[in-house]
């Protein structure tokens, strides 16, 4: 499960593709439909938050508006109705290494997709200063 700080607007085709499924598997998880994955760290960020199903469905929203944007069609209406206003801090160190990763990736799946200069975290975050985040898996 990968659930990305960075702006989906940063991800190729199937990089989108893969955080809308990772998501929705993380809102199932969250909502306590599912057995697997129950203990992945890339949700504690989620469950540290006096309302986790908000945060994930705000999360998602951004996602399927950035399909939206391209002219996919994701199906909105599996995300939660709740939102939050709520920023969920995420150290600047930590988006640094997503785009790292991600680039990385992406030169191998699709190398004419660039990542900006200075890249949009997703609306959800506010970034802080700090090292990789303690639940991240450092590859």
């Amino acid at each position: 499960m990968r659930l990305w700080s960075l702006h989906p607007e940063h991800l190729d085709p199937h990089g989108l593709v893969a955080l809308w499924r990772e998501s929705l598997l993380a809102q199932a998880v969250l909502a306590g439909r599912t057995r697997g994955y129950t203990n992945h760290p890339q949700l504690d960020r989620f469950r540290a938050q006096p309302n986790p199903l908000a945060c994930v469905a705000t999360y998602l929203r951004e996602i399927a508006r950035e399909a939206s944007r391209r002219g996919y069609s994701f199906d909105d209406s599996k995300i939660r109705p709740e939102r939050t206003r709520k920023k969920l801090p995420v150290t600047r160190g930590q988006l640094e290494y997503e785009c790292t990763y991600i680039a990385a990736h992406r030169r191998r799946r699709n190398p004419r997709w660039e990542i900006a200069a200075e890249p949009r975290v997703h609306p959800l975050f506010v970034i802080v200063e700090g090292d990789v985040e303690p639940w991240e898996r450092v590859t």
